[in-house]
């Protein structure tokens, strides 16, 4: 793909820079004859799902790397945590980042759990361990928290609330696989962390989830749950669905996981591009990986603060139109989406840190598929709008910040 290295801007009439779509977690493609062997072999076995050979082996190598005694493959990471929600028990509240994917929540919510939303630490976006306690009342059983971006919570505060408050703590790790903490692996925190394995995550099983835990009587549950609760061949001994992962999906996640260590060393080229690219832009703050600890950076996050000449919505418009489709990652935050905003109305003035970075982070692409050529293109449109920002915001300010966006692959221009 030829692109200029200096692109006009899209939304004054010129072609956008990329012809083809720059997506946020375009999935990640490993070994093609590697995946497509052993999918050869499990239609020579006539085995396609129902606890099948690879999946155990996926089971197993995933356990292996994080340190854990269990992983329980599912169909995918959200029926995941709504299965490891169940096995723990958890009911009647459940506290909970209101700065998260809305699956977190509808895990809850769909269990007819309470999500009682709480805010989050300005600084690393993970839930603010210091505001959880004022949210427990005697209906709470358990804290779900999240490791955003891959960058692990306050594991021993949160440990630390929930055993002196007799809770569950459950981890949504979707984000945060083959992460550590301290030098300790997730997937050795709380009762049980949830990993997703979606095409769009660093590590990919085309869909699919698992749960990470050191728990035995835990793991037992939740492997009976997602097989409809089967404990023989004629046997029913627990109430359960269908959680299962297809052969197809662990195949997949085998051959992902033997490519693992390439999708990182191009996160890292790629975030180390970002780093160089961006620095200097007034208003924009790349969020940092910093530390010694095992981190995935498949989350290219920038803050558009109130210095920035330019709105992060206006960034985010003159990127779409330019076909890099950035994301406003997790705007407008979940207590604002249904059905919680009917629920839980006034949970706005509990929340103003979520309600801050929902108005400043975009989401930047990154991946394998993504080079560093193509990174400098997208600094290079930031830095060309925010020089022209008059101008840009004139233009916008007539079409409308959300007019004619479009993440189908069809951009339409805005011109003045």
């Amino acid at each position: 793909m030829t692109v200029e290295t200096e692109p006009q801007l899209a939304i004054f009439g010129s072609s956008p820079a990329f012809a083809e779509p720059l997506h946020v977690g375009r999935p990640n493609v490993g070994d093609r004859a590697a995946i497509m062997a052993r999918i050869e072999g499990i239609l020579d076995r006539n085995w396609l799902t129902n606890d099948g050979p690879l999946v155990r082996e996926f089971e197993d190598a995933v356990a292996r790397l994080h340190g854990v005694r269990h992983c329980v493959a599912m169909c995918n990471g959200t029926i995941a945590l709504e299965i490891a929600i169940r096995a723990l028990g958890l009911t009647g509240e459940v506290i909970v980042p209101a700065f998260t994917f809305v699956a977190t929540a509808h895990a809850l919510q769909w269990q007819e759990i309470t999500p009682v939303f709480c805010d989050v630490d300005p600084a690393t976006h993970n839930i603010d361990v210091g505001r959880i306690e004022e949210l427990i009342t005697p209906r709470t059983s358990g804290i779900l928290a999240v490791h955003l971006w891959g960058r692990p919570c306050n594991v021993e505060r949160l440990e630390d609330i929930a055993r002196l408050r007799n809770l569950g703590l459950l981890f949504d790790a979707a984000h945060a696989f083959g992460a550590s903490h301290n030098g300790v692996m997730i997937g050795n925190f709380g009762d049980a962390e949830v990993l997703s394995f979606h095409a769009t995550k660093v590590l990919n099983s085309f869909e699919g989830g698992a749960v990470l835990t050191n728990n035995d009587d835990l793991a037992s549950r939740m492997k009976l749950m997602r097989n409809f609760g089967f404990v023989g061949v004629d046997s029913v001994g627990y109430v359960g669905t269908n959680g299962k992962m297809t052969e197809v999906c662990a195949a997949m996640g085998l051959a992902s996981l033997e490519s693992f260590d390439m999708f990182l060393a191009a996160n890292q080229v790629n975030y180390d591009a970002y780093a160089s690219t961006l620095a200097g832009l007034t208003g924009i703050e790349l969020v940092r990986y910093d530390g010694a600890d095992r981190r995935s950076r498949h989350y290219v996050v920038v803050e558009v603060g109130d210095d920035c000449p330019l709105t992060r919505d206006e960034l985010w418009k003159v990127l779409v139109s330019e076909n890099v489709l950035a994301r406003r990652y997790f705007f407008p935050g979940v207590h604002r989406m249904e059905p919680y905003r009917s629920f839980f109305p006034h949970a706005r003035l509990l929340v103003p840190q979520t309600a801050r970075l929902a108005e400043r982070v975009l989401t930047l692409p990154t991946g394998a598929s993504v080079g560093v050529d193509d990174i400098g293109v997208v600094a290079g449109i930031l830095r060309r709008a925010i020089a022209a920002s008059d101008q840009v915001h004139r233009c916008l300010a007539e079409v409308g910040i959300e007019a004619d966006v479009s993440y189908s692959g069809t951009v339409a221009q805005a011109s003045r």
